[in-house]
């Protein structure tokens, strides 16, 4: 389901009374849908891996569920059916429909992480889910099967964990990546920064340098990682359910005006922000 994540909650930010993360629309409805459990990474996997999560969702004799997610700066590993998959960073609205019985186990990789993995620019991944066997090997496929086939979370992640580090043994570590993590972070657990060359600025580095450090380890350009973080604050206090003055929001975040944040809200989930909050 969240691919784009529901969890660090989701993704980002921290979770309402719903228990779902940041980026997840519709949150109040979609906890009524389905269960997300997380489990944090072991220590010598916490440079890469943020966290692991687990949807859950039971629709027998029900009608099916579409979720959408404004998806984060992440790589995502989903051990699904049929087959496990590597999810790019998403950067429209990320839709999965849910049908019957089911559960996945995720492994969302900090930004930049899953450089090492893949031993080429990220980016190529952007918008695309790729069947993992074709990035990581042969026996995701097996193993994919055994964690599906499991419920208990810690025994789930264990597997992956075990997989995950011994992928590492066989990868260069690389120094740029946590630099790369932490600036995203940065960024995202506060939009106070609204332009790239704003944040070229603070970091000393070129606008040109900082665009191919962001498409070579993040997936996404820095001005994508920078409007994503406003909008998931302004899709968070529309979901919080109260009076929003949307023309300070607007300036808050560094819009021009509200109009400005209308028409970016707009293209991104689909609906204005006013019409949004007021479902």
């Amino acid at each position: 389901m969240s691919r784009g994540g529901t969890g660090r909650g989701d993704d980002g930010g921290g979770t309402g009374g719903h228990g779902l993360g940041r980026g997840v629309l519709r949150p109040d409805l979609a906890a009524g849908r389905l269960e997300l459990r997380q489990r944090q990474p072991r220590p010598e996997l916490a440079p890469l891996v943020e966290f692991y999560w687990n949807p859950r969702w039971d629709l027998r004799g029900q009608p099916d569920h579409e979720q959408k997610v404004l998806a984060h700066p992440n790589v995502h590993l989903v051990f699904e059916a049929p087959i496990p998959l590597v999810y790019g960073v998403q950067r429209g609205v990320f839709r999965r429909v849910l049908h019957g019985r089911g559960q996945v186990l995720g492994v969302k990789f900090r930004p930049g992480a899953f450089r090492p993995f893949v031993g080429g620019p990220v980016v190529e991944l952007a918008d695309r889910a790729v069947p993992a066997a074709a990035l990581l090997g042969g026996g995701v496929g097996e193993l994919s099967r055994r964690i599906l086939a499991l419920d208990d979370l810690a025994e789930m992640t264990a597997l992956a964990e075990e997989y995950l580090l011994g992928l590492l043994a066989d990868t260069e570590q690389d120094p740029v990546v946590a630099a790369v993590a932490d600036l995203v972070e940065r960024i995202t657990a506060g939009p106070q920064l609204f332009r790239v060359d704003e944040l070229a600025r603070e970091l000393d580095l070129p606008v040109r340098r900082l665009q191919r450090l962001f498409a070579e380890y993040v997936g996404a350009s820095p001005k994508w990682v920078l409007r994503r973080a406003r909008l998931h604050e302004a899709a968070a206090r529309a979901d919080g359910g109260a009076d929003i003055d949307w023309a300070a929001l607007a300036a808050d975040l560094g819009y021009a005006d509200q109009a400005h944040l209308t028409r970016d809200f707009t293209a991104a989930v689909g609906a204005p922000p006013s019409r949004y909050a007021s479902r």
